[in-house]
């Protein structure tokens, strides 16, 4: 396939690329905003004025002349920093790198269209789902989601398709949005694996009631389809004197040479009530007169039919319930509850279980490269498209902080290319990898006045509280302060400090000391917003190596599947395996 052109010597270098330019920039992620002031981060990482660097932003490719460092930084420069001080001297310089680093820049990611049209380079030209039958996501998600499941979910039916299975796994379930779609849009049968029983049984309910809409539906198609069948053989809704049939909505077809049953307007389907235009409602309702329906005959208790009669009618019943099924009833979706790894035996979980795609919407930390790594090691997983999120809850292998004590496989890194370079980024940094530059840009993203109250809180907790460097969390204090000093007796609270010892007014000096400062840590939030599509880039493609890595893997892709102002973690991680390597596991 062209989207897995890149080969694993052109990703080790694209790997060696982005952290040579981290190794130098990655301070500047780590630093902790919180810690802004009272460890005077601008002073120590920036050498240039914030105005400057805010400038730099609002007009990037416009912006004129070189920065003036001073004394020492007139030296040699790396990346925009001081190879002296490492400090920043250049802002625009380091603008230019940083695009050049992230996923985009280093020309290793497939669009979503490319990867759809590989994977139906040699399947029927008709798509997985049945055309013009779309359902409506919008209906029970919300857009962003709605764009998420859509957008991913053509993917795996593909995925499905190209494989030849009709069972997929979505890990880490959740709410149970994308398996519902996938079941009811493409006829697949899913199973949802989320380790919350809140979810699970949230999804069941969710599913309970998208098996009822997914029934309307159903019977809604079926009506506009006999309605146009017969349209085009009569003019009145199929009835053309006594031997034709009229047909109610999804009602049972009523002749006058059968038994004839009262006809219930209440039961007619919701959805096609709404759906149809006033003349044809008018249409329907006349044709529900006595010259096309017959006055039923009284109703013959069942006790008085004879043993034969009543046998016949509950075999019809069973033949009409069947015929009424909608298709997809038999596909939608089992959510299940369990924690999994990539040691996790599914079949343990899934009796049914048969060949099938492995899939996570937005799994968090950990659970993501467990993903990838239980694809590699099932072989009943033919293919995988994993999207992960929450890069602050992956595990280091290399973290100098993590205890020797502690047991499992670590997040990051996954390959053993960037494990033998003993890789290191830190929370700090893969909290930085969270921020979304595309929002960012057009004023969406950052809430500047909270991180601001955060960081002169910490000024205060230094200088009046000995216990400033407690790890205990302020927790969401802002959202209900009316003011700075609101926010200051309201955390001192929430932290078990006595708040008596500082006046109102003494709070205030803080603010307003600081206050000047501001634009600070506004320019440097930039750079931390900046930097990030590097390091979310180093974590993808590390995902990436090691699918090249290992020989099941026929073909492996970064593939950017949504629109990254509705859905920022747009980017998956899809590997197929080799048909060979498959029944290499069969006939062991």
């Amino acid at each position: 396939m062209a989207t897995s052109a890149l080969t694993l010597p052109e990703i080790q270098r694209r790997i060696d690329e982005v952290t040579r330019f981290l190794s130098i920039a990655l301070n500047i992620a780590n630093a902790h905003t919180v810690e802004f002031y009272t460890h005077d981060v601008w002073r120590q990482l920036v050498a240039v004025p914030p105005q400057e660097v805010l400038s730099a932003f609002s007009s990037c490719a416009g912006h004129k002349g070189e920065p003036e460092p001073s004394g020492d930084e007139r030296s040699k420069t790396t990346f925009g920093f001081c190879d002296d001080t490492k400090r920043l001297v250049d802002t625009p310089k380091l603008l230019q790198v940083a695009k050049a680093h992230s996923l985009p820049g280093l020309g290793v990611c497939a669009s979503r269209d490319e990867l759809l049209r590989s994977l139906r380079e040699h399947e029927p030209a008709s798509p997985p789902a049945e055309e013009g039958a779309g359902l409506v996501p919008d209906e029970f998600m919300n857009s962003k989601k709605s764009h998420e499941v859509q957008s991913m979910s053509e993917v795996v039916a593909c995925l499905a398709q190209h494989c030849g299975v009709k069972q997929v796994i979505d890990v880490g379930s959740g709410k149970g949005y994308l398996c519902s779609f996938l079941s009811l849009q493409y006829d697949l049968q899913v199973y949802g694996i989320d380790s919350s029983i809140t979810n699970t049984h949230g999804a069941q309910e969710r599913n309970r009631k998208l098996k009822k809409f997914s029934r309307s539906y159903q019977k809604h198609k079926v009506a506009r389809e006999r309605t146009t069948t017969d349209s085009a053989q009569d003019e009145l809704l199929g009835i053309n004197g006594a031997d034709d049939i009229l047909h109610a909505a999804g009602e049972e077809a009523v002749s006058p040479r059968e038994e004839a049953v009262p006809v219930n307007l209440s039961k007619v389907n919701p959805i096609v009530d709404k759906s149809s235009d006033p003349e044809t409602e008018e249409l329907f309702l006349s044709a529900l007169s006595v010259d096309a329906v017959e006055t039923p005959a009284p109703r013959v208790p069942p006790s008085q039919l004879s043993v034969e009669e009543r046998e016949r009618r509950k075999r019809e019943n069973l033949e009409r319930k069947a015929q009424n099924r909608p298709s997809s009833d038999h596909s939608l979706f089992s959510p299940l509850t369990s924690y999994v790894t990539a040691e996790t035996e599914l079949r343990e979980l899934i009796n049914e279980l048969e060949d099938a795609v492995l899939v996570g919407l937005h799994t968090c930390g950990d659970l993501a490269p467990s993903t990838l790594r239980m694809f590699v090691a099932k072989g009943e997983l033919t293919s995988v498209c994993s999207v992960g999120c929450c890069y602050h809850l992956l595990t280091e292998e290399c973290d100098p902080a993590r205890q020797e004590s502690a047991h499992g496989v670590c997040g990051f890194p996954m390959s053993q290319y960037l494990r033998d370079q003993s890789w290191f980024c830190g929370r700090n940094a893969r909290m930085s990898a969270c921020l979304a530059l595309e929002r960012v840009s057009l004023g969406q993203g950052i809430q500047m006045e909270s991180l601001f109250y955060r960081a002169v809180l910490h000024v205060i907790l230094r200088d009046h509280y000995s216990s400033f460097k407690s790890e205990k969390r302020v927790g969401n204090v802002y959202s209900k302060a009316k003011s700075f000093v609101d926010y200051v007796r309201r955390a001192l609270r929430r932290l078990d400090l006595d708040e008596s010892k500082l006046p109102d007014s003494v709070i205030q000096d803080y603010h307003d000391t600081y206050r000047a400062r501001v634009d600070e840590m506004f320019a440097f939030n930039m750079l931390k917003v900046t930097l990030a599509p590097c390091i979310e880039g180093l974590i993808l493609l590390d995902r990436l190596c090691y699918l090249k890595e290992q020989e099941a893997v026929s073909f492996s892709a970064l593939v950017q599947l949504f629109d990254p102002l509705l859905s920022p973690r747009c980017y998956a991680v899809v590997g197929m395996k080799s048909l060979s390597y498959k029944t290499q596991l069969q006939s062991n």
